[in-house]
């Protein structure tokens, strides 16, 4: 039997992490400056994140959701307490695509309402909804082409007004970051105008956090750098730190009905233990701070490199744009100078995504490595 194909592969294994850094089987150190999709929020092999996941296990791995699960309650809080938002409902799951198909089907209930509004070069997710919400065809299969979802241009004001007054729109979802996109930032202005317009025709406001959340920005969720609060968010990716789960904070107008959502195995006792180390390592270490301290020292410093065109981002979530496509630089950077990176869908844009525990020695690390290389 043969594992079926996801990705090209790298020609480097990690098997074993600590820290800011992955080892391969022969023992050779890599900076990890992607986290694995911006999963890895608190860094690999956290001795936190492994007790609380050991504990756990020790006593219960998993039951369902058909009884109580006490540490569900207690991270609910913790999330309160982290994020500020108060008195939204968490439904938990397995992953980013079901956090946003979830998201859709709360919202679609809210206003018995099936068009969605989403944007161009957006990324939601593999499952169908999701997937119908992705601007990128070559995912799309017939399967999938039932859901009514128009892509708009990114921030046109204009055209989503035009839908929103005009056709039957149940939602508009927005990556508070996209990440897969390129590191494309919303500006202020676009999201207020966005949020008033949801709020005057009866539409919900979906915020997929999945990548841009838990932190990453040097806030919570991203969108909180622009002074407004959607009425669904989703979240996944670094709320694990490479545990499978994910999530759905729900505004408390919206009413929860026994069996419109349901889940095996989200929010099982493991997931739960790992989310909550995340948010206790968060908090207790202020990475949130740190991302933005390291954050904004990346972006003055790689400002400028030889082909580059532009730097943009907030926290860890950045984007290195060049005049050329980077995928001979991301080799050169991960087997010459042993630092792992990603791509986007514009070929031209290096995605940095490292853990909020990378400081100054790494940062170094990689300015070093890519001065030499864009030279």
């Amino acid at each position: 039997m043969n594992v079926f194909n996801v990705y090209p592969l790298l020609d480097v294994e990690p098997v074993k992490g600590k820290g800011n850094y992955v080892y391969d089987q022969e023992g050779t150190e890599y900076l990890d400056f992607y986290g694995g999709h911006a999963v890895i929020s608190i860094g690999h092999s956290h001795p936190h994140y492994v007790n609380r996941l050991n504990q756990q296990l020790s006593k219960l791995g998993f039951y369902s959701n058909s009884v109580p699960i006490s540490i569900q309650q207690e991270l609910a809080g913790k999330l309160t307490q982290l994020s500020g938002y108060n008195d939204w409902k968490l439904f938990m799951c397995n992953s980013g695509a079901e956090a946003n198909e979830n998201a859709l089907k709360v919202a679609s209930s809210w206003n018995r309402r099936k068009k969605v509004v989403a944007f161009k070069g957006a990324f939601h997710g593999r499952t169908s909804l999701a997937v119908a919400a992705t601007d990128n065809p070559s995912i799309v299969f017939p399967v999938n082409e039932g859901a009514e979802v128009t892509h708009v241009d990114w921030q046109d004001i204009k055209a989503t007004e035009l839908l929103l007054k005009e056709e039957d729109v149940c939602a508009v979802i927005i990556e508070g970051i996209q990440g897969v996109g390129g590191i494309r930032i919303p500006n202020a202005l676009f999201l207020k105008q966005l949020r008033e317009l949801c709020a005057q025709t009866g539409t919900a406001l979906i915020l997929d956090e999945v990548q841009s959340g838990f932190g990453r920005t040097g806030k919570f969720f991203a969108h909180q750098h622009f002074g407004i609060e959607p009425d669904i968010i989703t979240m996944a990716k670094g709320m694990g730190n490479g545990f499978p789960v994910g999530a759905v904070l729900i505004h408390p107008r919206f009413e929860a009905s026994y069996g419109m959502l349901g889940t095996t195995f989200g929010g099982n006792h493991l997931a739960c233990a790992a989310s909550l180390a995340v948010v206790e390592v968060i908090n207790h270490n202020g990475l949130m701070g740190r991302a933005t301290k390291f954050g904004a020292f990346l972006l003055s410093q790689l400002k400028g490199l030889p082909g580059s065109k532009e730097i943009r981002g907030l926290g860890l979530m950045i984007g290195l744009e060049f005049n050329h496509p980077v995928a001979e630089l991301r080799k050169e950077l991960l087997y010459k100078h042993h630092i792992f990176t990603g791509s986007s869908s514009n070929k031209n844009v290096l995605r940095l995504l490292p853990p909020l525990s990378a400081g100054r020695k790494e940062c170094d690390q990689l300015i070093e490595a890519l001065q030499e290389v864009c030279q």
